[in-house]
């Protein structure tokens, strides 16, 4: 499939989230959301009411990634905040079962996540469940971490199985992502590029989305 880019609205300025949305709406492919609780990683960040918020100002597909202990108690609330896919981690829920069936019931997209160190093994049973896998390239719950390569090795191993299974799942990537690695998981196997610093941080975010979308072709 065509990559697409996800920008990571964590790496926006918190104080201009509408105009910031808004920078990205005719570039991007979809838009992250990453939600966290303070407990399973140790930041907070956004809650449903700013998920509320910035559907008004986009109709971009929201990929909500939930860094929480207890991911499927909010699903009802994020379907009727606009969210499009939920994305949870097989660390924070072994057994994602009854999660996705869910979220499939409130017509939300249902996605995995592993942590840089998990291996691609700990979803394999879980992945006919989903519509993304999603391999973290740096360690949840901070923006702007360098890369971390050793998770390729995880995104061959999904893109394999995937594959030789005829299975329907995108894998996505999530972390240090900028035009130099890029490629690189491009080449192991990814179509969904998560970028904060990467597009947020720069003046131009439609030409740092086309930049990043070139250095993948």
């Amino acid at each position: 499939m065509s990559a697409k880019i996800a920008p990571s609205i964590l790496a926006a300025d918190f104080g201009h989230l509408a105009s910031e949305v808004e920078s990205i709406n005719q570039h991007a492919d979809m838009l992250h959301v990453d939600i966290m609780d303070g407990h399973f990683v140790p930041n907070l960040s956004l809650g449903m009411p700013v998920v509320r918020a910035l559907r008004r100002h986009s109709n971009l597909p929201f990929d909500c990634h939930l860094m929480m202990t207890n991911p499927d108690a909010y699903l009802v609330e994020l379907a009727a905040a606009g969210a499009t896919i939920v994305t949870m981690h097989i660390e924070a829920i072994p057994d994602p079962t009854e999660a996705a069936a869910k979220a499939r019931d409130l017509e939300l997209g249902f996605g995995l996540v592993i942590n840089p160190g998990t291996p691609f093994g700990a979803v394999l049973p879980f992945v006919e469940l989903c519509d993304l896998v999603v391999v973290m390239s740096v360690e949840p719950g901070h923006g702007g971490q360098t890369f971390i390569d050793e998770v390729l090795r995880e995104v061959e191993a999904a893109r394999n199985f995937i594959d030789s299974e005829g299975l329907g799942a995108d894998i996505e990537i999530d972390g240090g992502i900028t035009t130099v690695t890029a490629p690189r998981a491009r080449s192991a196997g990814v179509d969904i590029f998560v970028a904060g610093t990467s597009v947020f941080g720069e003046v131009n975010r439609g030409d740092a989305i086309e930049n990043l979308r070139k250095a993948i072709t």
